[in-house]
């Protein structure tokens, strides 16, 4: 192999379980966005404009989804033969097998795949984060500071800084301090998960550390333990756009963020294009009665009704009569004749019956899931059929092919779920 000057390790093999039913069939990385788009494209893009051209992606959490999309890597321009896209899934060593336990733990157990290309920098990505980022010039501060760890950090308000992971740095950004969500935060640095290691560093620090901790998390271990080592660590500051969409009402804010006369997020830039695996669709189809304010609009869509305010995956067909409001429909779902819906999330190839409502009455926590369905949102997941006539209340989640004796009265009260088919917790 080619020696690789840095080299990106993207996890991608986390459940996102605070995503609730979105992501009960497919990682949390693997789940669309913006109409079009995959969480996980955000990162790739960011890498390819960046000039890094050598991508591991660390999966673990049903990856089928994943894999597929990413395939070669053809969308990002990332099918090469010395270099490119590389899934690492956990895989057998000798006679036994292991699963990623931790951040660090991955990145560890691809010591191997990394020395293939003999990198001076190695930079660690999340999956599952919405942003643009150069990436080279995060590798120039890295260099002109001479680090061997570079932290991108975003400024937040200090009465959010205690739930957050904080880089006390000096007046030169050199981090002297990490706390992991301090109760009396002494700075509002927060770590954004975005990481420059010296290859040489990195790796000793692996080594030492899964000799005490299996499960080895940068943020747990791996940080403090260079910090105490006396390793050169810095901050680097972000000041744009950047979303972690780790609970339900985050991912919905951070779509809503995409359809303001000026998004505070902006899709359409030639010059930092997000790429993704798409096939060509056929132009979108808006019908004699139809009304489309303040919405994104995905290739493939017939609108017939009328939509405000959200995000419409490809292939949607929203029925006459169909009134849709401040949602995410994702691709490939159909919404009945004289539907409303409104402040929902339609997972893909979903239908939803004629005069179905969904996002009536009042703001009731959910009963089972209340730390991930409290905002108002109600969930609808991959492949649901609601039957025509019913009505469905806020904070509720329908999963499965449900029928009309599922729904008592014709309703589901607000945070009430349906689950059906599906083993296991959502």
């Amino acid at each position: 192999m080619r020696k690789k000057e840095m080299i990106a390790m993207l996890l991608a093999g986390g459940a996102g379980s605070r995503l609730g039913v979105l992501t009960a069939a497919k990682a949390k990385p693997a789940l669309s966005f913006g109409g079009k788009y995959k969480l996980i494209d955000f990162p790739m893009s960011n890498c390819i404009n960046s000039g890094v051209d050598t991508v591991g992606v660390l999966t673990q959490y049903l990856p089928l989804q994943l894999n597929k999309h990413i395939g070669i890597g053809i969308p990002w321009d990332l099918d090469k033969r010395n270099g490119g896209v590389t899934i690492l899934a956990p895989h057998l060593k000798g006679e036994h097998g292991e699963w990623y336990s931790g951040t660090a733990n991955s990145i560890y157990q691809n010591i191997g795949f990394i020395d293939e290309y003999h990198p001076d920098y190695v930079l660690i990505l999340g999956g599952d984060h919405i942003y643009k980022m150069d990436y080279s010039k995060m590798l120039a501060f890295h260099k002109a500071n001479k680090a061997d760890t570079t932290i991108a950090v975003q400024e937040v308000p200090m009465d959010e800084a205690s739930r957050l992971g904080i880089m006390n740095a000096d007046e030169n950004d050199k981090i002297f301090e990490f706390e992991e969500k301090p109760p009396n935060p002494k700075s509002n640095l927060a770590s954004m998960g975005i990481y420059i290691f010296s290859w040489q560093s990195l790796r000793e620090a692996l080594q030492d550390d899964y000799k005490i901790h299996a499960g080895s998390d940068f943020g747990k271990h791996i940080i403090p333990n260079m910090l105490n080592k006396s390793k050169s660590m810095y901050a680097y500051r972000f000041n744009d756009y950047w979303r972690d969409v780790g609970t339900i009402e985050s991912y919905w804010l951070a779509n809503m963020d995409l359809i303001r006369t000026v998004p505070e997020f902006n899709l359409y830039e030639d010059f930092w294009k997000i790429y993704t695996d798409s096939d060509h669709q056929p132009p979108m189809y808006s019908g004699p009665d139809s009304e489309v304010r303040t919405s994104i609009l995905s290739e493939g869509c017939e609108v017939m009704g009328k939509v405000y305010d959200s995000v419409i995956g490809p292939d949607v067909i929203i029925e006459e009569g169909a009134v849709v409001k401040g949602s995410i429909l994702m691709g490939s779902s159909v919404i009945g004749k004289g539907a409303f819906l409104e402040r929902c999330i339609v997972d893909t190839s979903c239908t939803v019956g004629e005069n179905v409502v969904i996002g009536a009455g009042e703001n009731v926590p959910n009963i089972d899931k209340p730390h991930i369905y409290y905002t108002g949102i109600s969930v609808l997941g991959e492949s649901t059929f609601v039957p025509a006539d019913v009505k469905i209340g806020k904070n509720c989640v329908v999963y499965g092919h449900t029928a009309a004796e599922d729904y008592i009265n014709g309703e589901l009260p607000g945070g009430h779920d349906i689950i059906k088919g599906m083993e296991g917790e959502l």
